[in-house]
């Protein structure tokens, strides 16, 4: 990691001519619970070691200007003038967090930022996140600004779901706020109170990436928590004090069917019912029990497949090969879907075979070359000396 940072005070004399202070962030696996968060609900994510990296010095004015590696761009603007709307590019993310914490009244100092992720963009483990949460943490540091972790985890979502204009949930940066190195995280998206729970050293978190992105998935996105507001909206006539569908049980969504649609019906069933799986997958995981904590990340992918129908030919392809490797005990897709990654658990004695099995099998059933990786759970953000 010392070489990541170099490399980026390094990058930062030749672009700005300053020293820089060096933060990053990582992006997140989530091993269950997905769709669940914007709920109300229940997940159990890991930072992995995978980061967005942020150089910052100050200016003298109020000016931000911030540079991107990946894009090869940069975005200017002034924090005391009226904010320029999104562009619906990369630097709404960034820019959109030096908003949201203006607006909470923190009194950002001008700086000149440097941006580099190593986070996939699209594999659905989660880079904005990581974008979003190292910015916030350089833009404050560099103001003299003092804010918890929870707090930042909260207007990181503001930001996205407000200037960049995605309707998330808080996982993405609650774990890239509190990850720690070797755990999950079991979070309460209601009441952001969380469990660490230490993975078995036996087993390793393997993902594959189907190195696809389906163009429909943000529009999507949003739909789907659209349906979820609206199995709300009719179950809180017939059942009292429902908030979210994570005040719904299964025998309750089943005796009032009726009053959903169909298609409804089946975002709200993955949605009550995943939530009793991620309960269910940490009292496996606090046991021992990697059978059944595997059992339920397939039983979530089905559902995700069947019920809330946002998996993709690609995603179940990569998962039906892992369940016929040796040593998985479970596999789903992770994140938001139509694309993107699955994560997998495996003996650690056969990760090196799963490594070279399926992606040749994948190849071969697709003719798209994947990536694979063991991803380590790994700490939060922090500063980077």
């Amino acid at each position: 990691m010392m070489e990541q940072a170099e490399h980026l005070r390094k990058r930062f004399r030749e672009r700005f001519g300053t020293e820089a202070s060096i933060f990053r962030a990582p992006g997140r696996i989530n091993l269950i619970g997905e769709h669940t968060d914007y709920n109300d609900g229940f997940v159990m994510p890991a930072a992995i070691d995978s980061y967005c990296w942020v150089g910052i010095s100050p200016r003298a004015d109020r000016r931000l200007v911030i540079q991107s590696e990946d894009f090869g761009e940069s975005f200017e603007a002034e924090l005391s003038a009226e904010p320029p709307r999104p562009r619906g590019r990369w630097s709404d993310y960034p820019f959109g967090v030096a908003v949201i914490l203006e607006k909470a009244g923190y009194h950002l100092r001008g700086a000149n930022l440097l941006i580099h992720g190593e986070v996939p963009i699209g594999a659905g483990l989660s880079s904005s996140a990581a974008v979003e949460v190292s910015t916030a943490y350089a833009l404050l540091a560099n103001s003299g600004c003092a804010v918890d972790r929870v707090q930042i985890a909260k207007l990181c979502q503001q930001a996205e779901n407000e200037y960049v204009g995605a309707h998330v949930g808080i996982m993405d940066m609650f774990t890239s706020c509190h990850g720690r190195a070797g755990h999950a995280l079991l979070l309460d998206c209601r009441s952001l109170e969380f469990e660490l729970l230490p993975i078995p050293p036996s087993v390793e978190l393997v993902v594959c990436n189907t190195m696809v992105k389906h163009a429909l998935a943000s529009g999507e996105y949003n739909r789907r928590r659209t349906d979820c507001e609206e199995a709300v909206r009719r179950l809180g006539e017939v059942l009292e004090g429902i908030r979210a569908l994570r005040d719904v049980n299964l025998e309750q969504l089943e005796r009032h069917r009726e009053v959903l649609p169909e298609r409804i019906y089946r975002r709200a069933l993955h949605v009550v019912a995943e939530n009793a799986r991620v309960k269910e997958a940490a009292a496996a995981l606090r046991g021992g029990d990697l059978a059944r904590f595997g059992r339920l990340m397939f039983e979530s992918h089905n559902s995700l497949r069947d019920l809330y129908e946002v998996s993709c030919a690609e995603l179940d392809v990569m998962v039906e090969l892992a369940s016929k490797q040796r040593g998985v005990h479970g596999a789903r897709m992770t994140g938001g879907g139509f694309g993107g990654c699955t994560v997998n658990l495996v003996d650690a004695q056969h990760v090196e075979e799963f490594q070279k099995k399926v992606p040749a099998a994948y190849e071969e059933a697709t003719k798209i070359p994947p990536h694979i990786c063991v991803c380590l759970p790994s700490e939060g953000a922090e500063a980077f000396a």
